[in-house]
Order: structure tokens, then C-alpha cells, then sequence
């Protein structure tokens, strides 16, 4: 078996074999093919797409390019989460203490941020001592008393998705459709979970533009989750507008926590009920899916299940205290207020505009190496479709860097206050697993 075989038959669409996907792979990952071939096989790729059946293989080998984990000993169910990132997702805060109050155990993998905000690590890494560094032992003793926890992505992780990342990163093949459906399904099928929701964010903050191209992802990453015997449902989010009102790390994890206790925006509380209520019929809690958006959003009102985010970032070692003291404990030197030019109903030009706001601020990395302030970020005074009057202030800023005057100013920029109301919902689609 050669790489020029390979190459000749992906170029010409002619389907590989199993055998020839796990040579190239494990070739790959031990160097035996280099950077330039593989380069080249990842542009053909992106011109001829793989079946579904290349596919299913392709992800299997990123997955046993290293550790997977078991869950014995824990009693299930098991569900897990994903979405493609946007700005403002603090989602998964929220949905695994809701699905944890009604008995599903929430496993999953997560990772940290570059550009925009952090990843959902660095935000519960602003609970001063929260480590997502567990031992597999230790993620099912906490799954098995609280019902939830996160864990770091390690190392040892699909290493040969991560190499392949890296490469994609720097020959302009990042955007195609089955290395971005491999590449996040491998992540999600180290840990078994009868239920996987991905949500998958479209518009201007997020990777996928347009409901189309979204669509396309979410039905590969259906298709790969079927191949693994995995319940997957999609949702289709609105990124063109930021989620929630909230911006930042700490100031995210604190309106997850209000929201628990039933004191969350509406689209928040859409987003989350929603993905929950998925979860709990996939499961076999409930039988329709509105019966379950009516009992998780009585959860929700009530306050029950914010006790989980708590606990379970008391278990790894988190100083939730901060949160529940937030005022005290994320003080900033500077908090600019934005106010508005004119009434009318507010929208913004573009959420990626936003995420990069917060990130000049503070509140996310542009580079790896970057320092995250946890106390940095934006809150949105107001928010998509609210009404506002002359000088009504529309969003804070908070930081420690002295550009103050930049930064109001690309606030400005990105504020957009007009006669019409935008009415766009926060969900554009579900795509429900029919099995």
C-alpha cells in the first residue's frame, strides 16, 4: 500500500477502503507519510468530500489514534453535548445540571478557547482551583455522586485529529464538511453517551454561515453518530446575535447560574430547555418532547437543579463562592457604559464583532499562550429585538486594559438601533434522531 495510490483514487473520487483509511492515519500520526502528501490529501478531500461509509472509518481511526474512555461502574444514562462555539455559549452550564436533576449522568470532554471568548474550561477555571485535569477514576466517582463533570481535552486525546487540526489550520482546508463532522464526532465518541445533542451555530459568530451549509454538517455528524450506534439530534442556533447577555468567562458562568434559578434571558432559557428536553426523550424519560420542555422548564423556574453546577465544581476542586459573591470578586478598573444615539430596537452588526470586543478586553485569547482575565467581558444592558431610548445605556464593558476609548468606539460600531424589530429566532431547525 502506497500514499500515491491513495491520493490518485481521492483525486479521481474513486472510494478508499478501510484498509487503505487506516493506512493512511496510522501512517500519518507516525510520520511515515509527511506534511506535504497529507496536505495533499486533505485538498482533495475538501474538492470530493468521502462517503458516508469513508467517513465512519476515518473517525474510527481518529478516535483509536488514542485513549478512549469506559464508563464502568457508573450507572446510566449517559448524554453528552457539543456546539461549534459561538459567542455567549455558556449553554452547557446550564443543560447538564438540568438533565442531571432528572437522573441522566452528563459526560463530556470540553476545551479551551482561541479568539473571541474562552472555552467552556476557561470559564470554570474563573472558580479559582476548578481543574478539568482528572484522573478517569476521579470522572466517574463525580459522575456518580453529582451526575455531571467536564473534563480536559489531554493530549492523548484523538492525537492524530489534533495533527491533522494543525495542518488543515495552515493549507485552507479547515471548512470542509467531513473533516470538521470527523473531527468534532471523534471528540464526542471516546466517551459513551446514549444521547448526543449538537448544536450547531449559523450566522455571523459562528463557523457556518448559512442554514444550508449547517444543515449539510449536521446531517454528516448525524450520519457518523449512526454508523458508532449513537443517538444524535441536531439543532440548528442563530448566531448572527450573541447568546445571552453575557460576554466573558466569570460573567458567563455567573448568568449560567442565574439562569438555573430561573433568572436567565429567554433565549438562553429556549436554547438550553430545548437541548434538554431533546436529551430526556432520547433517553427515555419522556415520551414527547414538549411533555419534556414543560417539566425541565418547571426545573428550570423553580431553581432544582442549579445545585449540580455547584457541586460539581466544588468536586474538581472550584471555589464557587466567587460566582455566588461575583460583585466582590471581579472587580475591573474600568466599566465603560455604552449608551445609545437614538430610540429605536437594538441589534448588533455581527456577534464575531462582539466576541472580538470581548477578547481586546480581556476575556479571550489571540494567541495560545495568551492570559485570560477572567474578570473581563460585556454585558448586554440590552439585547436583540429590546427597545431603547436616547441614552439609555445598551451594554457595559468591563476590563483592566487602559483603551478606553478604542473600545467604546468599536462598541459603538457594532450597535445598530432601527425602527423594525428583529424577530429572528434563537433555534432555526431541529434535526431529531429518528431511530
Amino acid at each position: 500500500m502506497n500514499f500515491t495510490s491513495i491520493i490518485n483514487k481521492k483525486k479521481n473520487k474513486i472510494n478508499l477502503t478501510s484498509k487503505e483509511i487506516t493506512w493512511l492515519v496510522e501512517s500519518f500520526l507516525n510520520g511515515q507519510i509527511k506534511d506535504y502528501q497529507m496536505s495533499s490529501f486533505l485538498m482533495a478531500v475538501w474538492f470530493n468530500g468521502m462517503n458516508d461509509e469513508e467517513l465512519a472509518v476515518f473517525t474510527e481511526n481518529l478516535i483509536n489514534s488514542g485513549i478512549t474512555y469506559d464508563l464502568d461502574g457508573v450507572e446510566g444514562p449517559f448524554a453528552d453535548k457539543h456546539s461549534t462555539g459561538g459567542v455567549g455559549d455558556k449553554t452547557s452550564l446550564i443543560f447538564a445540571p438540568l438533565v442531571a436533576h432528572f437522573g441522566v449522568k452528563v459526560s463530556k470532554l470540553s476545551g479551551r478557547g482561541l479568539g473571541q471568548t474562552g472555552g467552556t474550561i476557561d470559564k470554570l477555571e474563573s472558580c479559582k482551583g476548578w481543574t478539568g485535569e482528572i484522573e478517569e477514576q476521579r470522572f466517574k466517582e463525580i459522575l456518580n455522586t453529582v451526575g455531571m463533570s467536564i473534563m480536559s481535552q489531554s493530549k492523548n486525546v484523538v492525537p492524530a485529529d489534533k495533527k491533522l487540526y494543525a495542518l488543515r489550520d495552515v493549507t485552507g482546508t479547515v471548512d470542509s464538511v467531513p473533516l470538521i463532522a470527523s473531527s468534532i464526532m471523534s471528540k464526542k465518541l471516546i466517551i459513551p453517551a446514549q444521547s448526543i445533542i449538537l448544536d450547531v451555530k449559523v450566522g455571523s459568530g459562528a463557523f457556518m454561515k448559512d442554514l444550508q451549509s449547517a444543515e449539510v454538517l449536521a446531517n454528516t455528524m448525524i450520519s457518523i453518530g449512526k454508523s458508532h450506534n449513537r443517538n444524535v439530534s441536531v439543532m440548528l442556533t442563530n448566531m448572527d446575535r450573541p447568546l445571552g447577555r453575557a460576554i466573558g468567562n466569570a460573567i458567563e458562568v455567573k448568568e449560567a447560574w442565574e439562569t438555573l434559578h430561573g433568572k436567565g434571558p429567554d433565549d438562553l432559557n429556549e436554547l438550553c430547555v430545548t437541548a434538554a428536553a431533546i436529551t430526556l426523550v432520547n433517553t427515555k424519560k419522556f415520551s414527547s418532547l414538549d411533555e419534556a420542555k414543560q417539566k425541565v422548564y418547571e426545573v428550570l423556574k423553580s431553581g432544582e437543579a442549579a445545585h449540580f453546577l455547584k457541586d460539581f465544581v466544588e468536586a474538581q476542586s472550584g471555589d464557587f463562592s466567587l460566582i455566588e459573591n461575583y460583585s466582590k470578586n471581579f472587580l475591573t478598573l474600568h466599566k465603560i457604559e455604552v449608551v445609545a444615539k437614538k430610540e429605536g430596537y437594538v441589534s448588533f452588526k455581527s456577534a464575531e464583532g462582539l466576541g472580538y470586543l470581548s477578547m481586546k478586553l480581556g476575556a479571550g485569547r489571540e494567541r495560545a499562550e495568551d492570559t485570560i482575565d477572567f474578570s473581563a467581558g460585556i454585558y448586554l444592558n440590552k439585547t436583540n429585538g429590546d427597545f431603547v431610548k436616547k441614552d439609555e445605556v445598551v451594554m457595559t464593558l468591563f476590563t483592566n486594559i487602559s483603551n478606553n476609548d478604542e473600545f467604546l468606539n468599536e462598541a459603538n460600531d457594532q450597535i445598530v438601533i432601527s425602527d423594525k424589530k428583529d424577530d429572528t429566532p434563537v433555534i432555526l431547525k431541529l434535526i431529531l434522531n429518528s431511530n
